[in-house]
């Protein structure tokens, strides 16, 4: 985005990678394959790269207020400094936070989640697809939190995975009345609490019952507790976990 400013260019989007999207090897992966498909249609889009920093959602949720506003803020002024209107985001987290709390702070913004970016382009990423590249097509699909319960996006992620020619294969407990993750709320940075069995082993026991070869995310916490779940229950040969923007990328053979 600085490069882009110092040569008097507005890009449309902004792409928020995020601190997983970053910093994480797994979720790494999954930055790769959107950025891949924000080529594929030629999207006019720009990162902040180091500039980029923690939305705040993890230090408000854990009850730090003060660190909270202070990375908000910082955020805002950053956005207005390179004339950003429009936010690509594929962390739910963030996107809550940006769509929902940024606009109390005074930062007001287009936001977009990647899948409903992607739902926009359907008519190019789906018909040029080429469906073999996709692995098992029996596949099950985990509403994040953040996503589902906090902005109702439940049909989105699955008109994209059924358009892939995926037979999808509900939970039983799925759309509103979905199991966390178990890492929300800044669970994911600190010990698990007393009690009989945690939230992700609960929740890859819904997986399981479904019989499925993958399962199919949209956010970086619940890819990393779903991933644990996986090696937990030593099931790493017959499931795995995968991202929309991973299953778009496969299918398009990019």
């Amino acid at each position: 985005m600085a490069e882009c400013h110092a040569r008097g260019k507005q890009p449309e989007y902004l792409y928020w990678v995020g601190c997983a999207g970053a910093f994480d090897d797994r979720y790494r992966k999954v930055s790769r394959a959107f950025t891949k498909i924000l080529h594929f249609l030629e999207t006019d889009y720009a990162v902040l790269g180091q500039e980029e920093s923690c939305t705040g959602d993890p230090a408000r949720r854990a009850g730090n207020e003060m660190l909270y506003q202070i990375q908000a803020m910082q955020n805002i002024a950053l956005f207005r400094k390179y004339h950003i209107r429009k936010i690509i985001t594929t962390c739910p987290h963030c996107y809550n936070i940006f769509l929902n709390e940024y606009p109390d702070l005074g930062g007001e913004f287009e936001v977009i989640h990647y899948t409903a970016f992607m739902l926009r382009h359907r008519s190019r990423l789906f018909q040029e697809g080429k469906h073999s590249n996709l692995p098992e097509k029996r596949m099950t699909y985990h509403d994040p939190c953040y996503l589902g319960r906090a902005n109702n996006i439940y049909e989105e992620p699955r008109t994209i995975i059924k358009s892939l020619g995926i037979s999808l294969v509900e939970m039983k407990r799925n759309k509103s009345h979905a199991l966390c993750c178990g890492a929300g709320g800044a669970q994911m940075f600190k010990e698990a609490e007393a009690g009989k069995k945690e939230v992700f082993i609960e929740r890859i026991e819904d997986v399981l019952e479904t019989r499925a070869a993958t399962v199919v995310s949209a956010c970086p916490f619940c890819m990393t507790m779903l991933t644990d779940g996986i090696k937990y229950k030593n099931r790493e040969q017959q499931l795995d976990n995968l991202d929309i923007a991973e299953l778009i990328a496969l299918n398009l053979g990019i």
